[in-house]
């Protein structure tokens, strides 16, 4: 599989760069170790040249950033944010979701399977550009793409696109990065008594000023940052997982994240407590010391 386009993304916090000229680690990963990660990958030690394998397994295996993408609707963790949209849409809990995928950028759809595949195995991505084929498939099962010229990345303006085509209950992701989204989001909310609910994703590089945005969120995976798990896991009022925990925020959130729950085939535990986030040392991501 070859690539199309030139394209940006997070990958255990190392920006990369993703061309037909090949594969380029921009930064260095800010994690030495993922139990997560290792489970999806293999990989023990994370460096820069785990990165680029696990970059160039995207590529090979399932034509990350290609015009052969495969589209594949099997879930892949147990509590991703593409998992649970699917869900929701399939039970008609909200009537559409605002993801973004490379070579598309912002996209909005119904279709929970098309969720599910533009999301599997896909990490923050920073910008990208338009690849047709993509595009095409998106269209053909029921996506609208915001801008088809250019691939743009603007969750703000998909939320808008998705009310303008006549959806009133509308999920949408955010990634950490570009967490001043959740305001803007949260602000068009309360002016056009939408109804928005919020999923942060894509946060083990956020900074200390993004965490007042995330906080607006309904629903918050932690990702590797510490920064998650101590400013936004103590507001939480539900904990999915304790690997990379997944937050509900709101009573918006627990609610629907109670309802996923509901039909999820592997054994759970629950119990109470009095303080979040419940953290287990040896379980949580290894981030390196600078």
């Amino acid at each position: 599989m070859s690539v199309k386009g030139a394209h940006e993304i997070y990958c255990c916090g190392a920006r990369v760069r993703i061309s037909e000229n090949g594969i380029e680690i921009l930064s260095e990963p800010l994690i030495e170790y993922c139990p997560l990660h290792e489970a999806l990958y293999g990989t023990k030690k994370i460096d820069v040249d785990a990165v680029r394998k696990t970059v160039e397994m995207k590529v090979a295996g399932f034509g990350f950033c290609c015009a052969n993408r495969l589209f594949d609707a099997e879930p892949i963790v147990a509590y991703g944010a593409s998992e649970m949209m699917r869900f929701w849409l399939e039970k008609k809990l909200i009537d559409c979701a605002v993801v973004v995928g490379e070579g598309t950028g912002t996209v909005i759809t119904a279709n929970g399977k098309l969720v599910q595949s533009i999301g599997a195995r896909l990490t923050g991505i920073i910008k990208t550009s338009p690849i047709k084929e993509i595009i095409a498939h998106i269209e053909g099962n029921g996506g609208t793409v915001l801008d088809k010229a250019n691939a743009q990345i603007d969750q703000v303006e998909g939320v808008k696109r998705a009310i303008k085509l006549g959806f009133k209950r509308i999920a949408v992701s955010v990634a950490g990065f570009q967490a001043k989204a959740i305001s803007e989001i949260r602000k068009f909310e309360e002016e056009t008594k939408a109804d928005i609910l919020i999923f942060s994703v894509c946060n083990t590089c956020v900074k200390e000023e993004d965490a007042r945005h995330i906080a607006k969120a309904d629903v918050a995976c932690a990702s590797a940052s510490k920064i998650l798990r101590n400013e936004i896991g103590t507001k939480a009022i539900l904990q999915l997982g304790v690997t990379i925990p997944v937050y509900a925020l709101t009573e918006k959130g627990k609610t629907l994240v109670l309802a996923y729950l509901v039909e999820f085939k592997d054994k759970l535990v629950i119990f109470r407590t009095k303080m979040l986030p419940y953290q287990t040392e040896n379980k949580s991501p290894k981030l390196k010391k600078i």
